[in-house]
């Protein structure tokens, strides 16, 4: 079984930063990625970022390129994502997910949410 430890959210005002951090055990994958996606109310989940813990590679969505960075720890199978000039369209629930390559497909595993609220 997956099991995630989500950490770092909280309140922050406009032009601030936030770092959270998503430990995931429980799982022997030979190829996977952790990476954050994001729900505001009244929208649909999008990705934010997520990284190839084989080699590093990272993504970004459109709207935090340049502003997030993720970054992996191996020894601990932790991911990292320093959020910066935060904005309140930022707000939202942020879930940790590895993803495991199967084949062709991709299968999801699911932290439980942590809240991230941009406001002055």
């Amino acid at each position: 079984e997956v099991q995630f430890v989500e950490s770092g959210g909280g309140l922050v005002q406009p032009g601030g930063s936030l770092r959270l951090s998503c430990t995931a055990s429980g799982f022997n994958f030979d190829d996977y990625v952790i990476g954050w996606f994001r729900q505001a109310p009244g929208k649909e989940r999008e990705e934010v970022s997520c990284i190839y813990m084989s080699d590093g590679r990272a993504y970004y969505g459109d709207s935090v390129k340049d502003r997030f960075t993720i970054s992996r720890d191996d020894a601990k199978n932790t991911v990292y994502l320093h959020m910066n000039s935060l904005k309140p369209e930022d707000t939202g629930v942020y879930y940790c997910n590895v993803s495991e390559r199967v084949r062709s497909d991709w299968r999801d595993y699911w932290g439980q949410g942590i809240q991230v609220t941009v406001s002055s």
